[in-house]
């Protein structure tokens, strides 16, 4: 498992990220506090305070580079 910080903090944002991590077969999670939400759950993702960064759970194996790379945009660095 990889954990990295996002930022989703518009409603583009949000709807071009779940279409990109859709794509993937693996399972993320979103933890914000004590909250921990699906990932490819659009409505899971707004019941989030956007204002703040998420910790981007991502539970695969081989495709962390790849994966890395596709959420390039929203990763904080």
């Amino acid at each position: 498992m990889k954990t990295v910080q996002i930022s989703l903090n518009s409603i583009d944002k949000v709807k071009s990220f779940v279409n990109e991590i859709t794509k993937y077969d693996y399972d993320f999670d979103l933890v914000s506090g004590r909250y921990v939400i699906d990932a490819k759950s659009i409505m899971g993702i707004f019941s989030l305070d956007l204002s703040k960064p998420i910790d981007l759970n991502i539970h695969a194996d081989g495709a962390i580079e790849e994966i890395l790379s596709v959420l390039d945009a929203y990763i904080i660095k």
